[in-house]
């Protein structure tokens, strides 16, 4: 496989898994950190990390909107629900030192 090949096989897997998450948001971004320790806000920071490494100007709000498909603030008031204690407390478990 040549570097280019790559390239494109990791963009490729990349874009499905953004568009995996936008028809999917029901999942929750607490359940995904729970779960896999990553979620929606992790894959836009590293995207403008990204951006960032080969100078290329992104804003966090352009990152976020990259990953969520429209602007993060009306994502949160379609979709985000209100974390239930018990998520809260399997999230804090999990990022214990």
């Amino acid at each position: 496989m040549t570097e280019q090949e790559r390239l494109e096989l990791e963009a490729a897997a990349f874009r499905s898994l953004v568009q995996h998450l936008r028809s999917r948001p029901d999942v929750q971004n607490i359940d995904l950190m729970n779960l896999a320790g990553f979620c929606r806000n992790c894959l836009s920071k590293w995207y403008k990390a990204a951006a960032d490494d080969i100078g290329v100007a992104v804003s966090p709000d352009q990152a976020r909107e990259e990953i969520y498909g429209m602007p993060y603030a009306e994502w949160k008031a379609k979709y985000q629900q209100q974390a239930s204690t018990e998520q809260q407390a399997a999230f804090t478990k999990g990022n214990k030192p």
